[in-house]
């Protein structure tokens, strides 16, 4: 009795203390919360992950607005751009086997890279008037996006001739659509800038080669069973498929439903630039692994020494943005921003239905927000980072 009476207090302090404990994130919370009512965006999902804890983690507003669903944690995301660093990193796992090495010219690999040419003049689209390239495109510059090839983004004549060709035509696999990508003029010289492209569908190519299984097959063996992403991948089940939000664009004002949503299923190219489409859980899990130097789930992805590399300038004095460079699948900070909050050697990415992730080692953290909105747009990324770095104070 005498030691039930000393228990009970200090059980109630305690659930005083929890109950009176700021939530740190509640200004993040509010934003988001606040976005969703500006009908900016339709509903997000969040995860922050420091020291292995779980510190912020949410579903807001609604998966589909029409049907009055609401989102889940457990729902699924097209990815698109955020594919790229796990295409990044199964092509590492090869070169860790020493299938290839980093400087090799892709044409040593794949044909179709002995006769690129690169624009004369971008505004001219692709039949204007080309250079040959003056040296040969690398796979480092593949993966650092610095070998010249376009995403068809930019809103050049070039660039939407590429998107036409690489989107809006039919593609029966991830070879054809590089074949697509190689009989197109090229925006600059193999090295001499960092610009944006769709090269990682060469890297989904180049793991092809080298493994003689589609890339499907291959991430879901070396990468997603491993890590233990159940819900990751090109094709969703029909259970998987009914976790999808829906895409949404803002126009006048108003959230409207974005028609040009892919779908779930019936995918047959497997690439590097876009396709995959995964929860905010297995996308962390992913996450796991990176902040642990390649290691996650009892199981080793990645050696350490391959991640450092991975996450140092490959892109030497080309210009990325402002204190910022580019490693080999992901934006690097290279020093910090004027407001202090950010980490030198964070790296992340986005995709362009207005999902982001982040990774800092230094804080043994990760940070992974959701949304199914386009056009894309950064300032949810730009968000992310300022709210987690001001909670984490």
């Amino acid at each position: 009795m005498n030691a039930l009476r000393l228990i009970l207090p200090l059980l109630l302090i305690g659930q005083l203390l929890n109950a009176q404990a700021p939530d740190k994130f509640a200004a993040y919370t509010d934003f988001l919360q606040e976005e969703i009512a500006e009908e900016r965006i339709a509903g997000a999902v969040s995860l922050i992950v420091k020291d292995g804890e779980v510190i912020h983690q949410g579903a807001w507003g609604m998966s589909d607005r029409e049907a009055g669903v609401a989102m889940k944690k457990d729902d699924v995301f097209h990815l698109m751009s955020m594919t790229k660093p796990i295409i990044s990193v199964a092509l590492m796992q090869l070169w860790e086997k020493g299938n290839f090495k980093l400087d090799d010219p892709v044409s040593k690999h794949l044909q179709g890279f002995s006769n690129l040419r690169v624009a004369k003049d971008v505004n001219e689209g692709k039949d204007g008037l080309t250079d040959p390239v003056k040296s040969p495109v690398t796979i480092r510059q593949i993966l650092s996006h610095t070998a010249g090839f376009s995403h068809g983004l930019r809103g050049t004549a070039l660039d939407k001739d590429v998107a036409r060709a690489l989107y809006y035509q039919p593609q029966k696999d991830i070879k054809s659509r590089v074949r697509t990508l190689t009989q197109l003029p090229m925006i600059g010289q193999p090295g001499e800038q960092w610009s944006y492209s769709a090269s990682p569908d060469i890297a989904a190519l180049l793991i092809e080669h080298f493994t003689g299984e589609t890339v499907d097959d291959y991430l879901r063996k070396r990468i997603f069973k491993p890590l233990g992403m159940k819900d990751t991948g090109y094709n969703m089940t029909t259970e998987q498929a009914a976790r999808m939000p829906k895409l949404y664009k803002v126009v006048d004002g108003e959230l409207e439903r974005d028609v040009m949503q892919m779908p779930a299923n019936g995918h047959s190219v497997f690439g590097g630039s876009h396709g995959l489409l995964s929860t905010t859980a297995d996308y962390g899990k992913f996450c796991e692994m990176l902040v642990n130097g390649g290691k996650a789930n009892g199981k080793r992805i990645l050696k350490a020494k391959t991640l450092e590399l991975m996450t140092q300038n490959q892109i030497g004095n080309n210009v990325y943005a402002p204190g910022q460079t580019f490693g080999l699948g992901f934006g690097v900070t290279a020093e910090l921003p004027e407001d202090g909050l950010d980490s030198v050697g964070r790296y992340y990415w986005s995709g362009a239905y207005s999902t982001f992730f982040f990774v800092d080692p230094a804080n043994d953290l990760y940070a992974i927000l959701m949304t199914q909105t386009s056009p894309f747009t950064g300032r949810y990324g730009d968000a992310l980072r300022k709210w987690v770095y001001k909670s984490i104070k």
